[in-house]
């Protein structure tokens, strides 16, 4: 069985700029699913307590370790919603940065290369600025009635996500070298 975090590659093109996101949550659910680290498959971890849903498609790219222990997230812009575990082909367009649970947790702005609509966009300032505004709200509102407080600093162009995913690859190669064990 392959394990859509370690067995699925992060990208045939220049990597950081283009690579695969795994589908975990579709675009517009309230439904919180993430990667069993142990399986590979996605799992329910809990319904959103707040009246919000899920402004893009959102995911991770395979092969890479975060800061906070996890794959490196990824948000992904398309006009439809695509289902878990769908491998998506994308493009980093920006970088917003939270803290949560005092650790910074980054998220890569993306959009779907295969969307005629969103394949065109290389930056995110190039999005309505009203889409931006949307995404970024959501994540400083989705955890309240959790109450958990979260910090989301505003988006930030596409070469501010660069270095990061640079270092996500690297951390999860240089741990996968020394006989990596993914946290569970």
């Amino acid at each position: 069985m392959t394990h859509s975090w370690h067995d699925v590659a992060p990208g045939e093109h220049l990597l950081p700029k283009e690579f695969n996101a795994v589908i975990e949550i579709p675009l517009g659910s309230s439904v919180k699913y993430e990667l069993d680290k142990q399986s590979g498959l996605i799992k329910m971890d809990r319904l959103l307590y707040s009246a919000v849903y899920y402004p893009a498609n959102y995911g991770f790219i395979p092969q890479t370790l975060a800061e906070d222990d996890d794959p490196l997230d990824v948000l992904v812009f398309s006009q439809e919603a695509v289902a878990p575990l769908t491998v998506a082909p994308a493009r980093a367009i920006g970088l917003m940065t939270m803290i949560d649970s005092g650790k910074k947790d980054h998220k890569i702005i993306a959009v779907a290369t295969g969307d005629p609509e969103f394949k065109d966009y290389d930056n995110a300032d190039e999005l309505p600025p009203h889409r931006l505004a949307v995404l970024r709200r959501f994540f400083q509102d989705y955890k309240q009635l959790e109450y958990k407080a979260v910090e989301v600093d505003e988006i930030t162009p596409a070469e501010k996500a660069y270095p990061i995913i640079e270092e996500a690859l690297h951390r999860y190669s240089t741990q996968r070298r020394r006989g990596f064990q993914s946290p569970v």
